[in-house]
């Protein structure tokens, strides 16, 4: 909504999991067959209150309870995406979904295949996952490099308030079954949201910081230590290009490349495990496809292959930290290629 007396768009400080309820509240306002189904997402509204007092609302079979079996709600939310509802299924703890990968990816990847093209899978996978602070190994999984083999499936990580609300409305219009990644510890971010409805696209990239130093990509609760490692970098007289990849399938080559023809060094930042992470598949993929622009090796900064420690102080050394990147810049520029 516009200010008469101004015509500026009026804003609104939102907290991000006020900006994905507000996502879910527009959409099945919007359109009756989107519905929301997980454990405790109805009366308690949500683990981290993302449907809070949506039940009352919508009423309790659009918003609906289920038993702790992940595997056979996410096979009803497939049925039920096939005979032509949008489900929206929250994972309490993204890592629970690991006891439905059955259903995500034998299902709701391959069925518009199988099928012939005579089903759609319209369906959302949403909930909290990544390091939270001393949530012990089981509750800090970091599940995207699991399912990104998987055919059919888009994956979306998102991570500000502003691109949660306008990527969530995009991934439950969409006809194909989307992962969408929130990170426990950015659910109290807040920013100022529009007044208005809008979208944004789930499989672009965004370029956060423009540089022509390094390209530095990175996604989710990553974006923010990034940010922070520029704004050092910054003063000390480097001039580093930073994108969000939102989009973790399929990549934004386009973006990508645009900026890797400019700084022809890359920096990979994630908060997933090293070994097969999303950085794995980033870094194939731009020597596959870039290698003649690069000036130095593509750099991978991620995560230990190692379960999350509950003791909070190792726990912090097993996931990339601010000063690491700002060294990792520093370094790469004094290569002289």
């Amino acid at each position: 909504m516009a200010d008469a007396a101004s015509g500026e768009l009026l804003m609104a400080e939102t907290l991000f999991f006020n900006a994905l309820r507000q996502a879910i509240d527009e959409e099945m306002a919007r359109d009756e067959t989107v519905f929301v189904l997980g454990e405790d997402v109805g009366h308690y509204g949500g683990s981290y209150k993302v449907t809070k007092d949506l039940y009352q609302k919508y009423g309790e079979l659009r918003v609906l309870d289920t038993p702790i079996a992940e595997n056979s709600f996410t096979g009803l939310a497939v049925g039920a995406a096939m005979t032509g509802l949008r489900p929206i299924i929250e994972g309490m703890n993204m890592g629970f979904l690991l006891l439905a990968f059955n259903q995500i990816s034998n299902n709701a990847g391959m069925l518009r295949y199988t099928s012939g093209g005579n089903f759609t899978i319209p369906m959302v996978i949403r909930g909290p996952g990544g390091v939270g602070r001393q949530l012990g190994a089981e509750h800090s999984q970091r599940l995207e490099a699991y399912f990104q083999a998987v055919p059919g499936l888009k994956i979306v990580a998102c991570s500000t308030p502003y691109n949660a609300k306008g990527l969530l409305k995009s991934a439950i219009r969409d006809n194909n079954p989307v992962l969408f990644f929130e990170h426990v510890l950015l659910y109290n971010l807040k920013e100022n949201l529009p007044d208005t409805e809008y979208l944004v696209p789930l499989d672009k990239a965004e370029v956060v910081r423009r540089g022509k130093d390094v390209t530095i990509l990175t996604y989710s609760r990553m974006r923010h230590h990034v940010m922070q490692a520029a704004k050092q970098l910054e003063k000390e007289g480097y001039d580093p290009e930073v994108i969000d990849l939102i989009s973790l399938k399929p990549l934004d080559f386009e973006t990508i490349g645009a900026s890797i023809r400019k700084t022809h060094r890359v920096i990979v930042v994630e908060e997933c495990m090293k070994t097969g992470g999303i950085a794995a598949e980033v870094t194939a993929s731009i020597n596959d496809r870039l290698f003649d622009e690069l000036d130095a090796p593509v750099l991978r900064l991620s995560s230990q292959d190692i379960p999350t420690p509950y003791n909070g102080a190792l726990e912090n050394l097993t996931i990339i930290q601010p000063q690491q990147i700002a060294e990792a810049v520093k370094k790469m520029m004094a290569l002289r290629i």
